[in-house]
């Protein structure tokens, strides 16, 4: 490798195994580098800590004007959130992918759980954010999924803390089993249009069973510009549903 002064972060359980892991990648001695821990972590969730540790590597002895962050070659500069916090750039979106089949993976790991796990980025939102989906895919995964996927949203409620603590910004991760998510809006799309049909033949307001935020999001995009009926939530979660009204002529 070249002599230019290099910086590399790793995050791993222990300190011994992130230089361990960092060593490794540079293919150099702990003699030729520096080492800074940036965070001693502690122990937490799963046994995977709540703050894993971080530490920063330097090879010694290096032209710092043609310093070059491994872990982050194409990021942008520091950015302010929309509370004006600064944010650290976000890593190297491989890594970010690899980062976060490593938690899923750990998580299933823990859970003796054997299937296959692999993450892509979806579409930019409107803030220019994408979010990472995540696909298990295996045999007898049902129990990943739970009663109206309570199970499946708690772990990708766990996942995305995790990650959040690892990359010290919010990070939006969506997991799915089997494709199930997708099938599921594919249901609610096709309930909300069957019932907005029966709210117009009827005369009569129709309520749907109770949903997540993102599902009620769901129906009302799917109806908003139905020309003969309106879309409302009502009640507190976790009960809070979503009514479909005639509109009254």
């Amino acid at each position: 490798m070249n002599n230019k002064q290099t910086t590399l972060e790793i995050i791993a359980p222990t300190i011994e195994e992130a230089i361990e892991q960092g060593l490794g990648e540079l293919m150099m001695t702990e003699e030729e580098v520096d080492v800074e821990v940036l965070d001693e972590g502690s122990r937490g969730l799963f046994g995977l800590g709540t703050r894993q540790v971080r530490v920063r590597i330097t090879v010694k002895d290096k032209d710092s004007s043609h310093h070059m962050e491994l872990s982050s070659p194409m990021t942008s500069d520091v950015v302010e959130n929309d509370d004006g916090i600064e944010e650290e750039p976000a890593i190297l979106d491989y890594e970010l992918l690899d980062q976060t089949e490593q938690v899923v993976s750990e998580l299933l790991h823990k859970m003796k759980v054997t299937a296959q796990v692999s993450a892509h980025f979806g579409e930019e939102d409107e803030d220019g954010r994408q979010p990472i989906f995540v696909d298990i895919r295996g045999n007898d995964l049902g129990m990943l999924i739970g009663r109206k996927a309570e199970i499946l949203n708690a772990f990708q409620y766990i996942v995305n803390l995790i990650m959040g603590k690892r990359m010290e910004h919010w990070v939006q991760i969506i997991v799915d089993v089997e494709g199930y998510r997708a099938r599921r809006e594919e249901q609610i799309r096709q309930m909300a249009i069957r019932l907005a049909a029966q709210a117009v033949k009827t005369g009569r307001r129709q309520v749907l069973e109770p949903m997540t935020p993102a599902e009620r999001r769901l129906v009302h995009l799917e109806l908003r510009d139905h020309p003969e009926v309106s879309t409302h939530s009502i009640g507190e979660d976790p009960t809070r549903k979503v009514t479909i009204s005639p509109n009254q002529d």
